[in-house]
């Protein structure tokens, strides 16, 4: 098994604005321009959808299928959509097609994601992540800083997956274990008949076991992230991140093994029922971690940081991240970058550039003036993007 180095053959079918697609490109980074409402952030997004998790947007699965004109956006998706990409691999002569999209035959769609890996059923979306490593920058991340910790967890937890797959695996045992428990608490609350205690301590068992490895997976990948970010120094006009993670058991391994950690943690689930079950939430896990950055030269929170500072930030970590993958793995993950030069200056801009075709990544690039993306010239691919449709290399 082998990283993903670059896509060379994207194929969209039934997928937003896009009926059916076909593009062929190389390991260059891919630069796509065109007007709004185009199918830009589009294709990003079904990229995106070749990671683990629920991709760039956060839709749903019937959200993204295509529906004609006319028909009503409530309404069930007419046909499943589909998205493939043939990979080529580090370190390899070969390559790997990999694909996912909504379960269907004929016109019975179901609402269940199906993933393929050259051809063959894989048994969980965490499939993916064995293959291609994808992290993203959007418009609407420029006020992560900001809002609260939900979206810091979940860039945190995108990028360490590219590190370690299986991340997205127990997460998913995570938050399975924690929804059932918290029915089971709601329902006794409601009826006012007592949950099955062995059957929540078999749920808290599961909840704690999870619960740390989430922890755990994230801590470690911190530690890694912060020594590749020490290790290259200055970056020029990006500013040095200093990140950690805040939670109470990511803070408890600082000091204790894991097992004890989760002997703990079971403990407290178990005194914690009745609490949990009046709050209708379980008040203490991994799921109310935090991700926090600060700007190494000012000693300031992200969250006081100008806007500029705080985009340059989370460019920042994303250079941080394909590094510490291509060392790692030997291949950087492909980076999505929405409208990301519109709102950087020129020494950014050519720095961001610069450090792109330096680490050899395959980014895709949207913004509405191709102009910005002029100095990259030959180094790129360059595509026009109108109405869902692809035009020629420009």
């Amino acid at each position: 098994m082998g990283a993903a180095v670059a896509v060379t053959r994207l194929n969209l079918a039934e997928f937003r604005n896009y009926e059916s697609l076909r593009l062929e490109v190389d390991g260059r980074p891919v630069v796509l321009t065109g007007p709004n409402g185009a199918g830009k952030t589009n294709l990003l997004e079904a990229l995106s959808f070749l990671a683990p998790g629920r991709g760039l947007r956060r839709a749903g699965l019937t959200e993204v299928a295509r529906r004609p004109a006319g028909t009503a956006a409530a309404a069930p998706p007419a046909a499943p959509w589909a998205v493939s990409a043939r990979l080529a691999l580090a370190g390899s002569g070969g390559g790997v097609t990999i694909g996912t999209g909504l379960d269907g035959d004929g016109a019975a769609v179901q609402a269940r994601r199906v993933v393929r890996i050259d051809g063959r059923p894989a048994k969980s979306q965490t499939a993916l992540g064995d293959w291609l490593s994808v992290a993203w920058l959007t418009p609407q991340m420029d006020r992560l800083f900001l809002e609260g910790p939900g979206e810091r967890r979940r860039f945190l937890d995108r990028l360490a997956y590219g590190l370690e797959p299986e991340h997205a695996r127990q997460l998913s045992e995570f938050d399975s274990a924690l929804r059932e428990r918290g029915r089971l608490l709601k329902d006794q609350r409601d009826s006012g008949r007592p949950a099955d205690p062995l059957w929540l301590d078999v749920l808290e068992e599961r909840l704690a076991g999870s619960a740390v490895a989430v922890a755990a997976a994230r801590r470690d990948f911190v530690r890694r992230l912060a020594a590749a970010i020490a290790a290259a120094g200055d970056t020029g006009p990006f500013p040095r991140p200093l990140l950690s993670v805040v939670g109470t058991l990511e803070q408890a391994l600082d000091g204790a093994p894991a097992l004890a950690v989760e002997d703990a943690y079971r403990g407290r689930l178990k005194v914690g029922r009745r609490q949990d079950m009046a709050a209708g939430t379980t008040l203490d896990g991994p799921h109310r971690s935090d991700m926090a950055v600060v700007h190494a030269a000012n000693g300031r929170p992200a969250a006081d940081c100008s806007t500029g500072e705080q985009k340059a930030l989370l460019i920042a970590l994303v250079l941080a991240h394909a590094r510490l993958l291509a060392s790692d793995r030997g291949a950087v993950p492909i980076l999505l970058l929405d409208e990301i030069a519109a709102h950087l200056d020129q020494a950014r801009r050519t720095a961001l550039f610069a450090a792109l075709l330096g680490l050899g990544a395959q980014a895709w690039l949207t913004g509405t003036d191709g102009a910005l993306f002029g100095e990259l010239g030959q180094e790129a691919q360059h595509f026009s993007v109108q109405d869902g449709r692809i035009g020629g290399k420009l």
